[in-house]
């Protein structure tokens, strides 16, 4: 195999040649994309919501939402009609929910001043709430064939890999898209992109990358050095900061007390359980005690972990069992609250819905 260490422009076409042919025997089977050789139409609005919902989030989560989204707002129209709590109840367990907000704002823009025909043109996208730079090449590529500069963190790492950036993300980031505009094609524009994707998820893996079966590897800097994971190369990470909060399952027969969360900051719009501030020191047994003190057989029952991206929350569960009629005049005194049926538990974002698995009959 010929070994190519800089990159000539006859080079560039050669290799992507060579990953597209690739691409035509491997790509992934997504209900959100035309395979290669298919030229049925592309749906932007399909297009646009798969985007938005693998944003920080992985294909085999993303996708039982993006069926259920379709079957349930099948246009765009019928997306910009929909009640925002209906849709923020739907998106409930993926995730950075500023994201539902936006698609929500995107379609109604999108109805009401383009009458529901996405643009096109990548810089009119980039006019639409929750189009930003990647979204807005990935439409106009994906749905419309243009030769756009469609780079995530999968392409960012294969390019890093073939030019052996030693600059650390996200510092690299301008200089990787560069080096990524340099394989862009009108020929194949949609496939291209996707190719690169493909590749990253089965091949040029964060991990164990799998050099002897990439179609890019004779041109590829890191592979001939024999170090490709060591790129793209990342700074030390800083620890999360750690907070901790107490929430309250206040439960009946009928189902459980929850309370509609502010429209802006974390998990705005969001249902969730009755808690307190989520603190940089832990609640003691008794500040937490001191909440329900109108219940006092309401009792601490667990203890567990979640993730944000910007901090590490540590939550106990308190847990108070109430009659039918207890329910009802604790929602009459206090009408911030609703109760949630046990059914609809799904429409609670994943920091609240763990305190449920500690009482196994409601899960």
């Amino acid at each position: 195999m010929k070994t190519v260490i800089n990159l000539s422009a006859d080079d560039v076409l050669r290799l992507r040649t060579d990953l597209l042919t690739w691409y035509d025997r491997h790509a992934r089977h997504l209900p959100w994309r035309r395979l290669p050789g298919d030229e049925s139409i592309v749906d932007p609005y399909r297009v646009w919501l798969s985007e938005v919902m693998l944003q920080q989030t992985t294909v085999p989560h993303a996708a039982p939402y993006y069926e259920a989204f379709l079957k349930r707002w099948p246009t765009v129209h019928n997306l910009a009609t929909a009640e925002d709590g209906e849709v923020m109840a739907a998106w409930a367990g993926l995730g950075y929910y500023s994201r539902a907000r936006n698609l929500l704002k995107g379609a109604r823009v999108i109805v009401d001043q383009y009458a529901g025909a996405f643009p096109d043109d990548e810089a009119d996208l980039l006019k639409i709430p929750s189009f930003g730079p990647y979204t807005a090449a990935a439409v106009a590529a994906f749905a419309f064939d243009k030769p756009t500069n469609v780079v995530d963190g999968n392409i960012e790492r294969i390019m890093s890999r073939i030019y052996a950036v030693d600059e650390p993300v996200p510092g690299s980031k301008p200089v990787l898209k560069a080096y990524a505009a340099q394989w862009v094609r009108a020929d194949r524009a949609s496939d291209w992109p996707q190719a690169l994707m493909d590749l990253a998820s089965s091949v040029c893996r964060p991990k164990s990358p799998k050099c002897p079966e990439c179609p890019l590897s004779e041109g590829c800097r890191a592979h001939h050095l024999n170090h490709p994971e060591n790129y793209p190369v990342r700074l030390s990470k800083t620890p999360k900061p750690h907070r901790y909060g107490v929430v309250f399952l206040i439960v009946s027969d009928e189902g459980f007390i929850v309370e509609r969360r502010p429209d802006k900051g974390l998990l705005g719009g969001m249902l969730g359980l009755p808690h307190l501030d989520w603190r940089d020191e832990a609640w003691t047994d008794a500040e937490s005690g001191n909440q329900l003190l109108i219940f006092s057989e309401a009792e601490f029952i667990g203890r567990y972990d979640h993730v944000f991206t910007h901090f590490r929350l540590t939550q106990d569960v308190w847990l108070q069992h109430l009659t039918a009629t207890q329910m009802g005049d604790f929602l009459r005194r206090h009408n911030q609250y609703q109760c949630l049926s046990f059914s609809d538990k799904k429409t609670l974002p994943t920091v609240f819905s763990k305190a449920l698995k500690f009482i196994p009959s409601l899960v």
